[in-house]
């Protein structure tokens, strides 16, 4: 979330793929053991990253950026800037961004032959927010037509309506998360032939009690759905103390608790992945499955304050509980 930092390319110095250190079963994992980001190239400066893989194989990854910023990878090392969602602006966003062009915290996806884009529209620290819905055949820029407000927060309510993600739950029915500090992380269920929100029910998903929880990910695998979600603090460069933290549940809405059964509602999260060395409070997560394995994208920050895209693989031990390697 927030407003797109200063960013550089600067190539991370492992190689995806790479046997990291695994967690113990107890879950329990020291900073220092996290494996380095995959090896990437070319314009590998992002915020708020997430992708969607293409129909001929590439890779289409949006960020935080003025008019949605958009990238494509053939491979998943070698990155290119691929221009905007809305280069020539989003005014019907004017109303939540101060006149600001740069929106937040995309959410790619691809379902029924088109990309789907769910993005933000907010201020830095307030909640007179507003999720949108644009769609494309071909992902590119300047091809998205918005179709408008999804959901919006106002200073009255308790949630804030940023950092959307779309899951599609195993009977088909589709639902969007989002939420940013306030009282956490939300629920809305969403109509599949117009991605709109369908009916009125508002499901709580995870909390701290007001403090630093955003960017929930919600992926199915096995039995189970797991909500990734970012605690602490982003956009604060080398100083950030962001850290993506999970739990699952077996039921899309919920309750989701962690690895020893404290509630997400309740503070409750097991830590995947945290600052180490150089990698500064890596967060704003998205989990997407590739050929090879599902992987873990996120942003970071270098020692110089840039946001870095991040790549890792990402697999389960025998409990079911993800790790980075």
């Amino acid at each position: 979330m927030g407003a797109l930092l200063a960013v550089c390319a600067l190539a991370a110095t492992s190689v995806i793929g790479t046997a990291g250190q695994r967690p113990a079963a107890a879950g329990t994992v020291t900073a220092a053991a996290y494996p380095g980001p995959g090896h990437v190239t070319g314009d590998t400066g992002v915020h708020d990253p997430t992708f969607v893989k293409r129909p001929d194989g590439g890779y289409l990854v949006a960020h935080t950026g003025d008019g949605i910023a958009l990238k494509t990878s053939t491979d998943r090392t070698a990155f290119r800037n691929a221009g905007s969602a809305f280069p020539g602006g989003a005014p019907w966003t004017t109303a939540y961004t101060g006149g600001s062009r740069n929106l937040w915290a995309p959410d790619l996806s691809y379902h029924n032959g088109r990309y789907h884009l769910y993005y933000s529209a907010s201020t830095f620290g307030s909640n007179r927010s507003a999720i949108f819905l644009a769609t494309s055949a071909s992902g590119n820029a300047g091809t998205w037509t918005d179709h408008g407000l999804v959901i919006e927060s106002r200073e009255t309510d308790d949630f804030n309506a940023i950092d959307p993600d779309l899951v599609v739950d195993d009977q088909g029915r589709w639902w969007l998360s989002f939420g940013s500090f306030w009282s956490g992380i939300k629920m809305i269920r969403l109509d599949p032939s117009t991605g709109k929100r369908s009916g009125t029910a508002l499901h709580s998903l995870a909390g701290r009690g007001g403090g630093a929880i955003e960017a929930p990910t919600i992926v199915r695998r096995g039995a189970h759905y797991y909500l990734y979600v970012s605690f602490d603090l982003c956009c604060r460069g080398a100083s950030s103390t962001y850290r993506i933290m999970a739990g699952r549940s077996t039921d899309v809405t919920g309750p989701y608790r962690d690895r020893d059964g404290v509630a997400m509602t309740s503070g409750g999260g097991t830590e995947v992945l945290a600052g180490h060395g150089g990698v500064h409070g890596p967060g704003h997560q998205d989990v997407f499955t590739d050929t090879d394995s599902d992987i873990l994208g996120y942003h970071y920050y270098a020692d110089n304050g840039a946001a870095l895209l991040g790549l890792n693989l990402l697999a389960y031990d025998s409990a079911g509980w993800p790790y980075v390697h």
